[in-house]
């Protein structure tokens, strides 16, 4: 196996943890993406079993099977479009995933929803409402700066989905500072 598929692989020291437990085993990646690393070699079974030990101590998990493939590279893609974006997000959900994983939308959608137990959009959101929190705790932008940013139509609808998400206005969130973010790998 060339290819390591693993859960929970959801940000930059994600990726470093598992480099480094991979190179701790003797296991050099070639090319490490969230959720996927691909291998400069074949790893044994029992190399297999090794490294899937070390990464489940660490909160990660090997799989192997297509859909839930599909799931972590759905996840990581908008992960990766919400955290590592430099303007402000204001695509297609629905075009944007299904034109890079090369699937048609109702199936991502379909499979992801029979796996996750919500909605490829509700995830979606989930994760634009922690960057938010993330956005307010540094402090240096604005509400509106923020909404637009994220692709939000106006600083109100922002205010309304967040506290329909977290229970708190952003500015009541803001005021209280306690760390009420969750890691990515928990939303």
């Amino acid at each position: 196996m060339k290819t390591l598929y693993i859960k929970n692989m959801v940000c930059n020291r994600c990726k470093t943890a598992v480099v480094n437990e991979l190179k701790d085993l003797g296991v050099l990646p070639l090319e490490v993406n969230l959720g996927e690393v691909r291998l400069e070699r074949e790893i044994s079974d029992a190399e297999r079993e090794q490294i899937s030990k070390r990464l489940e101590n660490l909160g990660f998990e090997l799989f192997e099977d297509k859909k839930s493939r599909l799931i972590e590279q759905i996840k990581a893609l908008i992960i990766e479009l919400i955290q590592e974006q430099s303007g402000e997000i204001n695509i297609n959900l629905s075009d944007f995933i299904s034109g890079k994983l090369h699937y048609e939308y109702n199936y991502l959608s379909t499979v992801f929803s029979e796996a996750e137990g919500r909605t490829i959009e509700k995830y979606f959101i989930a994760q634009k409402i922690e960057k938010v929190k993330e956005l307010l705790v540094y402090d240096e932008l604005s509400l509106s700066e923020i909404a637009y940013k994220l692709g939000y139509s106006s600083p109100a609808y922002l205010s309304n989905q967040f506290k329909k998400i977290t229970g708190l206005t952003p500015s009541y969130f803001k005021k209280i500072k306690e760390n009420k973010r969750k890691s990515l790998d928990e939303v």
